[in-house]
């Protein structure tokens, strides 16, 4: 049994590969690629049914992908828009969830206000990762983009707390506001506490203990498991455990991280994060026809007709909040001063970008199978249903026509953010002649009596004679250089590689010596492939 299931999963594993590969060639966001593969995959004879037990759902997924989202966030963005995304964050689910549940409750039978808030609490968070997946490639305002990504950290955790008190409603029957509101302030701070606890801990650790990246990437992938279960075993909010624990070390990263260390990391978290959020987006897929099968009370053409509903509900409720949100505080003069106005497009941009994935579907099958009386839990597959209708029309539908609605209304840089390539060229600069006043300051001896260590401070100079005649230059004439630019140094880069394993073939030189030529060339070959 667990043989058969554990090549199952590595079949879904090595399909998701496939599949990503092909949106990689076709240029399709890989999560939309990956639920129409997903779908197409379960309808093969012979595919197993997946089963996925809900008790584990949230431990397997959410941690490590909370943790992500929060190391790879700008602090310095996220509070600079702190305003913005709160109320997108918090605002967009509470609303959102309220007008899911009164919605549904008048278009489904039997469906009672707290299946309601629960069904809400699933549907009512985007996904950060979907959304920037999409938008890989398009201009999009760096505004925009902050949002969407800070956003992403508030609302799963306001979501999964709406999900945790709906699904206490139903489990208990009971509901009292007052002692809601009160749980859910004492779960929030103390989710904090536990989260920056654990987090200064482990930052004391790595700083001053832990010096091998043999060590550090363990612990890191450790962290968010720690942070989540200690909370969550204290009944308090292991979401924002997570994330506060997160953002912190994530803050505090370069006090432990060497170049070693900090490359390691990047690439392990960044295929363990890939791997968990390509699983789910699979899943999805995979899911949908069990779900259907599993359907009791109401007729397929029922159970889409209320999914239809509810995901239209879903997009023009957050489109229109998104506007509200964004214009009524500009009602004041002081945000008018502050801020520049984001027009009529990005509202709508971010809007469109409210794409439902990972949080949803791992809250929806997080959800019991049966009462705490033993009896089956009321409309579940209904509420998977919906939540995969919902899932599979925003993921599809609006991610690809995000892209054309990007390149139809041409949103422009709305504030005064200096481009990327710009400001690599500004700190390069900065850093080179930073570099030859502190080397005439330190080694004037070393570099009069030794021509190797002269040609350190002439290297630099041409360097930064160089990068001045760039920055110079006409912008047009700047890209179109930079291209021809990149293109030979890729081409040497290429042919470099070419030799070494020429001089590999002569068995001349040991291996580890050669592993580590290589291993320069992939990184210069990655700084040019990564912008």
């Amino acid at each position: 049994m667990i043989h058969a299931n554990l090549l199952l999963i590595l079949a879904l594993f090595f399909a998701m590969a496939l599949l990503y590969l092909l949106s990689q060639r076709w240029k399709i966001s890989y999560p939309i690629f990956l639920v129409i593969g997903g779908l197409g995959i379960s309808f093969i004879p012979g595919i197993p049914p997946i089963n996925i037990d809900p008790d584990i759902v949230f431990l397997i997924f959410l941690p490590p992908l909370l943790f992500e989202a929060a190391w790879y966030t700008s602090w310095n963005e996220f509070w600079k828009w702190k305003r913005s995304i709160l109320l997108l964050g918090f605002g967009l689910v509470l609303i959102t969830s309220l007008a899911i549940a009164y919605f549904s409750v008048s278009i489904i039978p039997g469906f009672t206000l707290a299946l309601g808030f629960l069904l809400g609490g699933i549907i009512s968070p985007p996904d950060a990762v979907a959304a920037t997946s999409v938008l890989k490639g398009v201009d999009m305002p760096k505004r925009g983009l902050t949002m969407l990504e800070g956003e992403s950290l508030v609302n799963d955790a306001a979501s999964l707390t709406v999900f945790r008190f709906a699904l206490a409603c139903i489990l208990t029957g009971q509901f009292v506001f007052q002692k809601a509101a009160t749980d859910f302030i004492i779960l929030a701070v103390m989710g904090v506490v536990v989260g920056l606890a654990i987090a200064h801990i482990l930052y004391l650790v790595l700083r001053y203990w832990a010096k091998s990246s043999s060590i550090t990437t363990p612990i890191t992938l450790i962290a968010p498991y720690l942070m989540y279960i200690v909370a969550e075993q204290f009944h308090w909010s292991g979401v924002l455990a997570v994330v506060s624990g997160g953002l912190f070390l994530s803050f505090r990263s370069n006090d432990f991280l060497n170049y070693h260390t900090r490359l390691q990391t990047k690439e392990v978290w960044a295929t363990v994060g890939f791997l968990l959020n390509g699983f789910v987006f699979i899943l999805i897929g995979l899911e949908l026809p069990v779900i259907v099968e599993g359907l009791e009370g109401y007729s397929i053409d029922e159970a889409i007709n209320y999914a239809l509903i509810i995901s239209a509900i879903v997009i023009i409720a957050r489109i229109i909040l998104v506007y509200l949100v964004t214009f009524i505080p500009r009602l004041s003069r002081k945000i008018r001063q502050r801020e520049k106005s984001p027009g009529l497009k990005l509202p709508f941009i971010i809007g469109w970008a409210g794409m439902r994935g990972v949080v949803s579907l791992a809250s929806a099958l997080a959800i019991p199978l049966t009462l705490s009386n033993g009896a089956a839990f009321p409309h579940r597959n209904l509420i998977l249903f919906i939540t995969f209708i919902v899932i599979l029309i925003t993921l599809v539908f609006q991610g690809l026509t995000l892209p054309i609605f990007l390149k139809l209304l041409k949103v422009e840089e709305i504030d005064d953010h200096v481009p990327f390539d710009q400001q690599k060229e500004a700190i390069h600069l900065l850093l080179a002649k930073e570099a030859v006043l502190y080397l005439d300051n330190k080694y004037s001896k070393e570099m009069a009596d030794f021509e190797t260590i002269r040609r350190i401070k002439e290297q630099m100079e041409r360097s930064i004679r160089a990068t001045e005649q760039t920055v110079a230059e006409q912008k047009q004439q700047v890209a179109s250089v930079r291209k021809l630019y990149k293109k030979i140094m890729l081409d040497l880069t290429t042919f470099r590689r070419k030799e070494l394993n020429k001089l590999r073939a002569t068995k001349k030189y040991d291996d580890e010596v050669l592993r580590d030529m290589e291993n320069n060339l992939d990184l210069e070959e990655a700084r040019f492939y990564k912008h």
